[in-house]
């Protein structure tokens, strides 16, 4: 048998326990089977009082954890008749198989015994039994009676809450929006549109992409394309004014002459000078004069003297910022905005969710993951995928978070209930994390939180969470 520590322990969890159990002449009261991190711990007391051990006789108890093929010895106790026990004394002998063990001559044997072990815990010892083994020794160390009695099964305690996913709110209107930039170049002092000109075919291109991207959707139809230009800050600002103007006006003319939309449908607006996009660029830069030049972005001089000022005073750092910067600025921003269809058909939707999960609503992910038990690939895929398609919606990251609890991903579970909002839901489902964690009074306090907010099922949790702390 293998070597076991015989040892009084004073602080494990409680997990388990069972009724009183025996074997011949021996009772078995207050078993507690407990893990404690990599340990396994079992305590009971054991009643000899009816234990009658004749002279020539030696008895080995041995308790022993099994399932199925595994199994582990823990430390026997053996007790010798008057007779037999002189005998293994003359003859340096023990039927103690493990020399942890404890050994008694009868008539010195306690009535009780507060029996305690521990052994280092393995995967298979839950849903082990406890099963003690009584081996009756005659003379020569013979066994002359054996007989087993299983006294008790170890089942660990795991926290099973009740899952509370959120149905989002039903759209009226699904209105999405595509955007983007086009860097358009002009000829110096021109608005209208060269295609060879330094690469604007493939500008117009972004533009054109975008629209084909839905336009020829039959499931969807288009609301409107909103377009604005923006100028750079050098020259004077009428000019730039002028400019801004002129060139977002000959880029929607040139898109409808694609697209022949109706009059209304593209809507223009300018920027003469982009100082916030200049603000953005200065900050995030290492200009020797950043703070300087920030100042007098912020400042509410007029827009040609400011430009002056930081020409004239920062001549360095504002040849980096006409080279570098002022590029980016002249730009076209654009915006298509579109309806997609509501589907009612369970089949659409995952045909949909196949092919372009998209175009699905919140709410349709949810009818969708309606179809799929718990705990399955199936549903954590709808929930996962819904929180791509709407990465700070509170309702779509509060699904994606249970989803991954249920699948023990606890850390991923973690980053979404962090947007997952305030609800009483939310709050249900951070005291569940909490608990999975073992931080087991944030959990109290939060699910009582989530329970006195009309959350039925934290009542459950709660006392769940008590049983473990």
């Amino acid at each position: 048998m293998k070597r076991i520590l015989f040892l009084l322990l004073t602080q494990f969890v409680f997990l388990s326990a069972v009724d009183a159990q025996s074997v011949d002449g021996v009772k078995v009261e207050n078993l507690r089977m407990k893990r404690n991190g990599e340990y396994m711990a079992v305590n009971m007391n054991v009643d000899f009082s009816s234990l009658d051990v004749s002279s020539n006789r030696a008895i080995l108890f041995t308790p022993i954890i099994v399932s199925g093929k595994d199994s582990v010895e823990l430390s026997s106790v053996g007790v010798y008749g008057r007779n037999r026990y002189y005998y293994y004394v003359r003859n340096n002998k023990s039927i103690i198989a493990n020399e942890n063990g404890k050994s008694y001559r009868s008539s010195e044997l306690p009535e009780n015994m507060d029996y305690s072990v521990v052994v280092p815990y393995k995967d298979w010892m839950n849903g082990a039994f406890l099963v003690l083994h009584r081996s009756d020794y005659g003379c020569c160390t013979k066994i002359v009676d054996e007989q087993s009695s299983q006294i008790g099964i170890f089942k660990e305690h795991v926290f099973s809450p009740k899952y509370v996913y959120v149905r989002p709110k039903a759209e009226l209107e699904k209105s999405r929006s595509l955007s983007g930039s086009a860097y358009i170049n002009f000829v110096v002092n021109k608005t209208d549109i060269n295609l060879s000109y330094l690469g604007n075919e493939r500008e117009i291109a972004k533009i054109t992409a975008t629209i084909d991207s839905v336009k020829n959707d039959n499931d969807i139809v288009l609301k409107s394309l909103s377009i604005k230009g923006f100028a750079s800050p050098e020259g004077s600002y009428k000019k730039n004014a002028d400019l801004a103007k002129g060139r977002t006006e000959a880029l929607k003319k040139y898109v409808q002459g694609l697209y022949k939309f109706a009059p209304d449908f593209i809507q223009t607006a300018y920027e003469p000078e982009d100082w916030a996009g200049l603000r953005v660029f200065v900050e995030t830069s290492s200009l020797p004069n950043k703070d300087a030049i920030l100042s007098l972005i912020d400042d509410d001089r007029e827009p040609d003297n400011k430009e002056w000022k930081i020409k004239s005073t920062y001549a360095d750092d504002y040849k980096v910022m006409y080279s570098e910067c002022y590029p980016g600025l002249r730009r076209s921003d654009y915006k298509v905005e579109y309806i997609i269809r509501s589907y009612t058909n369970i089949e659409d939707i995952k045909k949909v969710f196949a092919e372009s999960p998209q175009k699905l609503s919140l709410e349709e992910f949810y009818v969708l993951a309606q179809q799929y038990e718990n705990d399955t690939h199936e549903l954590n895929d709808v929930f996962e995928t819904a929180v791509r398609m709407y990465p700070n919606d509170p309702a779509a990251n509060l699904n994606a978070a249970i989803s991954e609890m249920q699948n023990n991903d606890i850390t991923s579970a973690k980053r979404h209930l962090e947007k997952a909002g305030d609800s009483p839901e939310a709050i249900y489902a951070r005291g569940i994390h909490a608990a999975f964690t073992k931080d087991y009074d944030k959990a109290l306090e939060l699910l009582d939180k989530a329970h006195k907010m009309g959350v039925k099922e934290a009542a459950d949790a709660i006392k769940q969470v008590n049983e473990m702390k």
